[in-house]
């Protein structure tokens, strides 16, 4: 045999090995078709092999994947319109089933796109705006997701989550709406501030009531301590009195006078006044 011939037969085989031989990266699967037939799936990584020419491989990613919508306008159930930007991660679960319904990642973006905004129109057209805003959006999220993994398996896909990015009031309302929501803030500041202003005058006439009660114990105790040394006083008095009862008559006058008698007083009286008794002893 020629050398040509022999290094043409050895340049054929290593073609073909090269086209039979091909190799799976550990983030791929791979179905086998043969004229269109499938014949196996490859999940593991490494080398495999194939017919050349006449087997075709096809390779799908492992990876989670993600599916971005674009904003849409929907309508929620006390008639609010909505702008949602919402994503999903997705994964291709059975390669075989997948090639077989949408063939591609295009093919099936255009599925889920079909699947996932259905379901969250449906599902957020069954909520007010205010329960999709707050807590409740985690709640609702997950009913749309699991409704939407449903469908999704029909396609060889798992959809293993659903979220809203964003979801926004449309233009021509939003400064409506916020005019609203500020006016129901304002009015319930306002009762706010209404039960606080009430309840501090509750207190205020609470404490002045206990207050004025404090002050009259007080003054009651006082004029009882008061009027107990009075009476103690007025003893002692007597006592003194009925020792000597000259001498606490004179002293009882001198005190007088020094009351009485100063530069600007002037009395008139007769000389046998009993005032003067003592004064008109040390004349003599």
């Amino acid at each position: 045999m020629k050398p040509k011939i022999i290094l043409a037969i050895i340049i054929v085989i290593i073609i073909g090995i090269k086209m039979a031989i091909f190799p799976v990266d550990e983030t791929e699967q791979v179905i086998i078709t043969q004229m269109g037939k499938y014949i196996r799936t490859i999940n593991e990584p490494g080398l495999a092999f194939k017919i050349p020419l006449i087997q075709t491989a096809h390779f799908f990613e492992k990876r989670v994947l993600e599916y971005d919508a674009s904003p849409a306008e929907i309508l929620t159930v006390d008639k609010k319109n909505l702008v949602v930007d919402n994503y999903a991660r997705w994964k291709i679960i059975d390669p075989l089933k997948f090639y077989k319904t949408v063939r591609t990642e295009a093919g099936a973006i255009a599925r889920l796109d079909d699947i996932v905004f259905s379901e969250v129109r449906e599902e957020l057209a069954r909520h007010e705006l205010v329960k999709i805003v707050d807590i409740h959006r985690k709640e609702i999220m997950k009913k749309i997701t699991e409704k939407c993994r449903v469908k999704a398996k029909e396609y060889g896909i798992d959809i293993l989550d659903v979220r809203i990015k964003r979801a926004d009031l449309p233009k021509e309302v939003e400064e409506s709406v916020y005019a609203r929501m500020r006016a129901e803030r304002y009015r319930i500041a306002q009762k706010y501030r209404s039960e606080g202003e009430e309840e501090a005058a509750k207190i205020r006439a609470e404490t002045d009531k206990k207050r004025t009660i404090i002050l009259a114990d007080a003054y009651k105790q006082a004029q009882k301590i008061k009027g107990e040394g009075d009476a103690e006083a007025i003893k002692i008095y007597a006592k003194a009195f009925e020792k000597d009862p000259e001498f606490y008559d004179f002293l009882r006058t001198l005190e007088a006078y020094k009351k009485t008698i100063d530069k600007e007083t002037t009395f008139v009286l007769g000389s046998d006044s009993e005032l003067f008794k003592y004064l008109n002893t040390l004349k003599r």
